[in-house]
């Protein structure tokens, strides 16, 4: 008989929410974790940059004072303050993992674990362990993908993880990248008085998103500021004592050399595959992730693999849905696998950026016949009032059906406007029923309703 009914490697945002699933089921499970609870996400990726992020809007928000009429003198901050205040976030919040592992009766095993077999795992630490399990769900999760070319030392040279360790800004900052971990980096250095220059690759920032949402960031940062190149490449990094060269070919071939104090390296993930025993359990993996099937199946029997070890979508809300859904899986229940293509995605810079499913480009090269539906941030009461009227919320429709095809939305609050397209996409709403409901005046998500009727030809307010 096994140890465990369920045993997860690994106690990120999928891990601990696949165990306290198990756990509800009624399966004895257990979570193996060699560093803190809560993976990247909890202690060095979405919690402490978002934390970070707030404290940058709060200053920004200060120094802009007189235009709401109050004046401040002498302002002075503090980055290394704003580092505490985000470790004391992140503190909070691991804290409350191990609370629900405790509240639930998951068994917490601090190591390293390798798969010995597809069904045992060596655990590593100070004391050691062999442990089986009836099934093992590999949650590893993935580290920053690096350049070949451009050696990241910890010091000069970072990824994101090294960035947010940082307690003092430094006075310039090249971030080679200009995906959604990028801006966001941007955005807090540049707050906190930084010269910031973000070097993309692909003709426009945050590519994967719609192209007149990376238009509109693109305008917003540049009346900020932030400068940043597109269709451009990075060669050569040349590091000094305490600063480094970085050489750009522009997008018309032109050469040219950024001087900083800081390079952030920002280019995506790879997942952690290595040295944890894929080969001993027949587990297989390409390309630096574990091949899962539509219910987090992997090749071994009784082994699944969730969260960013897996590539399908590296966010931790992604994660913990695969969680679930594997744990589900397991007990026999006939959960239905996952749409990638309508998760949502969010980026805190700001103004905030927030989607899912298709963009218009997207949506016609599949052959869709489709309305747009486009309101205005600036025409919004509420906006006006807050005082920050850039971005603009566009509904991607199929024009045959109504059907919500995708959404796209920048501007302030974004993030939190996406959960109610989303909810009227899951239950197959249309842009006519979300123009239908009635929404509370003066608010941001007034937006969304003129957006739904402007799909239809029928905006009041535009």
């Amino acid at each position: 008989m096994a140890d465990f009914d369920v045993v997860v490697i690994g106690a990120g945002p999928g891990g601990y929410v696949a165990a306290i699933r198990a756990a509800q089921l009624g399966m004895h499970a257990a979570v193996v974790e060699d560093d803190n609870v809560g993976g990247v996400c909890l202690n060095w990726g979405c919690i402490p940059s978002k934390s970070l992020l707030r404290n940058a809007e709060v200053l920004d928000l200060v120094r802009n004072a007189a235009k709401f009429g109050i004046s401040v003198d002498n302002l002075t901050y503090d980055y290394g303050r704003a580092f505490d205040r985000s470790r004391d976030v992140v503190r909070r919040l691991t804290g409350g993992v191990r609370y629900l592992f405790r509240k639930n009766e998951v068994a917490l095993f601090n190591g390293r674990a390798t798969l010995q077999a597809a069904n045992r795992i060596a655990v590593q630490g100070e004391s050691n362990y062999t442990i089986s399990a009836d099934n093992i769900i590999i949650a590893t999760g993935a580290r920053p993908r690096h350049i070949p070319t451009v050696p990241v030392d910890g010091e000069i040279v970072l990824t994101s993880r090294e960035a947010l360790e940082l307690r003092d800004m430094p006075e310039s900052v090249a971030i080679i990248g200009g995906g959604a971990i990028g801006v966001e980096f941007a955005d807090i250095c540049h707050s906190y008085g930084a010269d910031v220059t973000i070097v993309e690759m692909l003709p426009r920032l945050v590519p994967l998103e719609d192209e007149e949402i990376s238009a509109q960031l693109e305008q917003a940062f540049r009346r900020r500021g932030i400068h940043f190149m597109t269709s451009a490449s990075v060669g050569r990094v040349i590091v000094g004592a305490d600063a480094a060269s970085v050489s750009v070919t522009d997008s018309e071939g032109i050469e040219g050399v950024i001087e900083c104090e800081k390079v952030l390296v920002a280019i995506g993930v790879i997942g952690n595959v290595e040295n944890i025993g894929l080969e001993a359990a027949g587990v297989r993996h390409e390309r630096g992730f574990i091949a899962v099937d539509d219910h987090m199946r992997t090749s071994a029997p009784g082994v699944y693999a969730i969260g960013d070890v897996t590539g399908k979508l590296p966010l931790a809300h992604v994660a913990s849905a695969q969680g679930v859904l594997a744990v589900e899986t397991i007990a026999g229940l006939d959960s239905p696998p996952l749409d990638y293509s309508l998760m949502p995605r969010a980026t805190y810079c700001r103004p905030q950026i927030a989607s899912f499913g298709l963009t218009e480009r997207q949506a016609v090269d599949a052959g869709y016949s489709v309305n747009i539906g486009k309101f205005p941030m600036s025409a919004s009461g509420k906006v006006l009032a807050m005082g920050e009227t850039a971005g603009v919320i566009k509904l991607v429709a199929d024009a045959e059906i109504g059907e919500i095809l995708g959404a796209h939305i920048i501007g302030p609050e974004a993030t939190e406007l996406l959960g109610e397209v989303g909810l009227s996409r899951l239950l197959e709403g249309t842009t006519t029923e979300l123009g239908w409901l009635v929404h509370p005046h003066p608010t941001i998500s007034e937006a969304l309703k003129e957006a739904a009727l402007a799909a239809e030809g029928q905006a009041i307010h535009t």
